[in-house]
């Protein structure tokens, strides 16, 4: 079936100008936990009411648009009941990559033996592999893959990851031109030949505005905008200037005389006055806060229609603060050791890495010796800390810095005895786009084994990537595993194996009280418990419980937080600790501190 655009009729209310006129693909990108799921879903909703025939996609390794949408999705178009027109899938990592492997084996000369071949799909075993599988898929849908559907709707992973994927045409492009040699970090040159015009097609279609709009989801909240304002110079240095703007769940309170309420109010305007240049001059779009959970039809398509909501739930018993566990309670629990790797993990927006620098602090104040570091491409925690501590050391992984720390260790070792010519096709070699997938793993390596003798505490990437540096550390410990199968002298510790060693890593699992962010970090314990991992314990951070607040917004949304941390409490954790929603952002030492003890500001109160 060919594809079609038709004129959207006068008469279907659509809220946002960037679908009244849409291109064929819509690009949502944006920080974790902005609601780029949400509003990707409500706008493939209203196209679709309008009589268009819409697909929409997700490229993220955590995608939730299952529960979004209410039905199991596939790697495959499915048809979504309720909404005629309208078809969604999941880029399904694991299944893309499996595909990429049988591509490029296939592509061997007959005469490989079994051998041959099997170190080939060794070679195509590693995260990088899955990463460039995924957006193979992606890469396709844009170059011709979604005939018969009027609109391509992609909803995105998490920013860092995302720009690494935008980023992977022009990398490999440059990789594979004059490269001969035969093999790189994703096996046979010749698989990724095959590849090559695929890529260059989709990134020209990524780039040109009258087929392609990418939207930066935000939110009225200071990291964000200016976490969508990098994106947006980012984007730019790729090409892709055919931007808009989407703040999202933009709050106004209603209730006269609530603090509570009044302080979040002022927070998202002083954040939107504050709005950096670059982004006040793209054209913009603005979502109120809705007082309901984004899960299901009649609630996605709400979103988008001020006017309609879904039906409403039975209100839960709203638990108080004093009947949960603090902050200081994990860190006390965790001090009770003095050494140990803490790994704060869960979905981008949802504050790990101010409750990383929260814990890590605490540990220091109570006389611990305190690695804090990072492996998100958009790591905060220098802005976030503000100060220094006794015994707190703060850093991040540097994917730059890494990279050429481990190309010089190569060259040193590998290129020692070679000749100029044999150097400069070991340095082409590692001009691979994987190599700084491999660099930043050594790093994470190394600090790891730091915690044998003090605590590291490591706030993680957003889901997506943190899963895929899972997958490198198993990856790793299958290898060095086999290399030491055959001696029984040998005693090699990997670092999969330290993960999965309760005495020395405490997996602490950070989450917001809403459906789909609970939902989401129950996803990756079960993926962690499939890697012989056990999270210690999860944080529900942001809670407005006890609060006292009387906005209706805010009120409503307290009964779908109450089941919420029922939720987690009743049957997903063995520990549970709640944080507080604060009507200023944890910033700075002394911010931090009270965010651990529940003490209030000085001139706000929870």
């Amino acid at each position: 079936m060919a594809s079609r655009r038709q004129t959207i009729p006068e008469d279907i209310a659509i809220t946002l100008s960037l679908l009244q006129d849409p291109p064929r693909f819509l690009f949502f990108t944006g920080k974790g936990g902005v609601g780029k799921t949400s509003l990707a879903c409500a706008c493939a909703l209203s196209l679709a009411d309008a009589g268009q025939r819409v697909l929409l996609v997700s490229t993220d390794p955590a995608s939730n648009l299952d529960e979004m949408l209410g039905v199991a999705l596939s790697d495959r178009p499915r048809a979504i009941p309720g909404a005629p027109g309208l078809d969604a899938l999941n880029i399904d990592p694991d299944a893309a990559a499996e595909a990429y492997r049988r591509r490029v084996i296939d592509q061997m000369p007959a005469e490989s033996t079994d051998a041959e071949r099997g170190t080939v799909r060794e070679q195509l075993s590693g995260a990088c592999t899955t990463e460039i599988a995924a957006f193979d898929e992606f890469i396709g849908l844009l170059a011709g893959d979604a005939e018969g559907y009027d609109h391509v709707i992609f909803d995105t992973a998490p920013t860092g990851h995302t720009l690494r994927l935008l980023s992977l045409p022009k990398a490999w492009t440059g990789f594979l031109e004059g490269n001969d040699r035969g093999a790189s970090c994703l096996g046979p040159h010749s698989g990724l030949k095959m590849q090559e015009q695929r890529f260059r097609a989709g990134l020209a279609a990524l780039a040109d505005p009258a087929h392609t709009a990418i939207v930066l989801v935000t939110r009225a909240d200071r990291a964000a905008l200016h976490e969508a304002a990098r994106t947006h110079a980012e984007l730019l240095d790729l090409g892709l200037g055919n931007q808009r703007l989407v703040v999202n769940a933009v709050f106004r309170a209603t209730a006269a005389g609530d603090d509570v309420a009044g302080a979040l109010q002022a927070l998202g305007e002083a954040a939107l006055a504050a709005m950096p240049a670059s982004l006040a001059g793209l054209p913009q779009d603005r979502v109120p806060l809705r007082p309901f959970d984004m899960v299901g039809l009649p609630a996605l398509r709400a979103l988008l229609e001020p006017d309609r909501g879904p039906p409403r739930t039975s209100a839960a018993a709203m638990p108080t603060l004093n009947d949960v566990a603090s902050l200081q309670a994990l860190a006390d629990e965790l001090a009770r050791k003095d050494r140990g790797l803490v790994m704060v993990m869960g979905k981008g927006g949802v504050g790990k890495t101010t409750i990383a620098a929260a814990l890590a602090v605490a540990l220091a104040e109570r006389g611990r010796t305190v690695h804090l570091s990072t492996t998100d491409p958009a790591a905060h925690l220098a802005a976030t800390l503000e100060g220094s501590v006794p015994g707190l050391q703060v850093d991040r992984i540097d994917p730059v810095a890494e990279t050429q720390r481990y190309v010089d260790k190569i060259v040193a070792s590998r290129g020692r005895d070679l000749d100029e010519a044999g150097r400069a096709l070991l340095l082409e070699d590692l001009r691979s786009p994987c190599t700084e997938e491999v660099a930043v793993f050594h790093a994470f390596s190394r600090i790891v084994s730091e915690a044998r003798s003090a605590f590291v505490v490591l706030d993680t990437a957003p889901t997506g990537h943190t899963l895929l540096l899972m997958d490198a550390t198993g990856a790793y410990h299958r290898q060095m595993t086999r290399e030491f199968e055959a001696s029984t002298a040998a005693r090699v510790v990997t670092p999969l194996m330290r993960l999965q060693d309760p005495d020395y890593t405490r997996i602490v699992l950070v989450t917001l009280p809403e459906v789909t962010p609970v939902s989401e970090a129950a996803g990756l314990q079960e993926d962690l418990r499939r890697a012989r991992i056990e999270p210690f314990a999860w944080v529900v951070n942001r809670s407005l419980a006890a609060s006292g607040t009387r906005d209706p917004v805010l009120a409503a949304r307290l009964s779908g937080e109450a089941a919420q941390l029922a939720r987690v409490a009743d049957g997903l954790a063995k520990r549970t600790y709640v944080v507080p929603w604060v009507p200023q952002p944890p910033v700075g030492i002394a911010a931090l501190q009270r965010l651990v003890r529940r003490e209030p500001a000085a001139s706000a109160a929870i």
